[in-house]
C-alpha cells in the first residue's frame, strides 16, 4: 500500500505524519514552526530533514496549511501565520524543491474533508467544522460539496466582524476566538500577562474551581454559540464539529454546550425561538488529526495539479 508524507503547517508548529491510503498514520511528530516575522527558507530547513528522512517511503507530499489557497495549484492568496508564503505558489515550489507529486490544500477545509469523508459528519449532507487554533479556522460542506469560493475564502471564520465598533484584531473580528483569545479573556480578568497563561493551565484552574477562569471561558465558548447561531440561520446546517488542540479537553465541549442552551433561552423571538435553527455541536472524531487526514484524503481526491 502506497504511503505518504503528510503536513500540517501551523503557527506553532509543522506536524508531519507518514500515513498510508487508508489514513493509517505509521508515524507522527512535529517540530517547532518558524516566526511569522521570519522567512521561506527558515521553514524549508526545517522540513528538508523530514522530507529526506522519508524520500524511499512515500510516493507524494500532502499539505495542509493556513490561508486563502488555490487547492488546484497551491497558490497561497493569504497564508495566515506564515506570512512569508503570501503570493507564493507553495506548490510549484516545494515540487521543485523536492521532487515529488505535491498537493496543497487550507487547514480549515482539509479538517472538513477529514470529518466529512470518516469523521464527526459522516452522512451530514449540510454541515461546517470550526478549527480553534492561532486564529479560528474552518470549512463548510454544503450539498455533500466542501464550499471554495471564487476567492478560496469560505471558511475563513477568523475574518467574520463580531464588533462592528471595534475594527481591530484583538476585539472586532473572531480571530479572538482562537486558542489565544481565551487566554486574553482570562487575563483581563486576572491582570496577568496573557502569554504566560495556555490552555492546560487554564482548565487546571477551572478544575480547582477557580472562578475567575470557569467566567472566561464561559465568556470565550459563548463568542462560538453566537457563531455558530449565524450558521445554523445562513445555512440551516446539520451539524458543526470543533477540533484543534484546546477541543480535546472535555470541559471546552462542556461548557459549550452550556453556552448554547444559554443563548437559545436568550433569544428574543418568542414562540418562534423553538423553531430557529441550531446545528448540533459535536467535536471532531480525528481532533488534532483532522488537517492530516483531510490532506491526505485531497492528495488522494481532490483535483490539483501534480
Amino acid at each position: 500500500m502506497n504511503q505518504y508524507l503528510v503536513f500540517d503547517w501551523g503557527g506553532t508548529f509543522l506536524k508531519y505524519a507518514v500515513m498510508n491510503e487508508d489514513t493509517e498514520i505509521l508515524e507522527k511528530s512535529k517540530v517547532k514552526a518558524p516566526s511569522s516575522d521570519s522567512d521561506k527558507e527558515d521553514l524549508f530547513s526545517r522540513i528538508t530533514p523530514i522530507v529526506e528522512q522519508y524520500r524511499d517511503r512515500v510516493k507524494g507530499i500532502a499539505i495542509s496549511m493556513p490561508g486563502m489557497l488555490d487547492d488546484r495549484t497551491g497558490y497561497a492568496k493569504t497564508s495566515g501565520a506564515l506570512k512569508f508564503f503570501i503570493g507564493c505558489d507553495v506548490g510549484k515550489e516545494i515540487r521543485n524543491r523536492y521532487g515529488f507529486p505535491v498537493s496543497i490544500e487550507n487547514d480549515g477545509k482539509a479538517a472538513a474533508l477529514a470529518e466529512h469523508w470518516k469523521g464527526s459528519l459522516k452522512g451530514c449532507k449540510n454541515c461546517a467544522v470550526m478549527i480553534i487554533g492561532t486564529g479560528v479556522g474552518g470549512g463548510i460542506i454544503l450539498n455533500d460539496q466542501l464550499l471554495v469560493g471564487k476567492d478560496f475564502s469560505a471558511g475563513e471564520f477568523s475574518f467574520v466582524m463580531v464588533n462592528e465598533k471595534k475594527n481591530d484584531l484583538d476585539d472586532g473580528y473572531w480571530c479572538r476566538y482562537g486558542h489565544v483569545g481565551l487566554s486574553k479573556i482570562l487575563a483581563g480578568r486576572t491582570g496577568e500577562d496573557y502569554h504566560s497563561l495556555d490552555g492546560i493551565e487554564i482548565f487546571r484552574r477551572i478544575r480547582n474551581h477557580d472562578s475567575d477562569a470557569i467566567e472566561a471561558l464561559k465568556e470565550f465558548t459563548y463568542g462560538y454559540a453566537v457563531q455558530i447561531y449565524n450558521l445554523s440561520i445562513l445555512l440551516d446546517l446539520e451539524r458543526v464539529a470543533i477540533g484543534g488542540g484546546i477541543s480535546e479537553d472535555p470541559l471546552l465541549m462542556d461548557c459549550l454546550h452550556d453556552s448554547i442552551r444559554r443563548f437559545q433561552n436568550e433569544l428574543p423571538f418568542g414562540p418562534e425561538n423553538e423553531h430557529l435553527p441550531m446545528a448540533e455541536v459535536v467535536a471532531c472524531r480525528y481532533r488534532n488529526d483532522a488537517n492530516l487526514i483531510g490532506a491526505l484524503y485531497h492528495h488522494l481526491y481532490g483535483t490539483w495539479e501534480n
